[in-house]
C-alpha cells in the first residue's frame, strides 16, 4: 500500500503565496509521474500540474507563470509552490502519484485526501 499525504494548505488573500506538500509512503519500488489536481465548488477535478521523474512538467494554463511544481525523488515527495494567488484558485487540492510496489507489478494511481486553499480577503 502507498500513502500521500498532503500539506501546506489554508486561508491566503489574493496576490498571496502558498507552498503544498505531499510526501508518499509506504511500498513504493518507484514512482513515475507526480502532480496536483484541483476541484473547486461544483466543478470537476482538473489537473493543475504534473511531473514526471525526470523532472517534465506540465501546467494548466490557468497557473503557468504563477505556479511552480517541483519534486524530490529521494524524498518521494512532490510540491507546489503557488504565487499571486487569486480567488478563482480557492480549491482543495489534491495530490497523485502514479505508482508501483515492486517490478512486476502495473503502475496505479494514488490520491491524497486533499488540502484546502482558499483565496479570499
Amino acid at each position: 500500500q502507498v500513502q500521500l499525504v498532503e500539506s501546506g494548505g489554508g486561508l491566503v488573500q489574493p496576490g498571496g503565496s502558498l507552498r503544498l506538500s505531499c510526501a508518499a509512503s509506504g511500498r513504493i519500488f518507484s514512482i513515475d509521474v507526480m502532480g496536483w489536481y484541483r476541484q473547486a465548488p461544483g466543478k470537476q477535478r482538473e489537473l493543475v500540474a504534473h511531473i514526471t521523474s525526470g523532472g517534465i512538467t506540465v501546467y494548466a494554463d490557468s497557473v503557468k507563470g504563477r505556479f511552480t511544481i517541483s519534486r524530490d525523488n529521494a524524498k518521494n515527495t512532490v510540491y507546489l509552490q503557488m504565487n499571486s494567488l487569486k480567488p478563482e484558485d480557492t480549491a482543495v487540492y489534491y495530490c497523485k502519484a502514479n505508482t508501483r510496489s515492486s517490478w512486476s507489478e502495473r503502475y496505479r494511481d494514488v490520491w491524497g485526501q486533499g488540502t484546502l486553499v482558499t483565496v479570499s480577503s
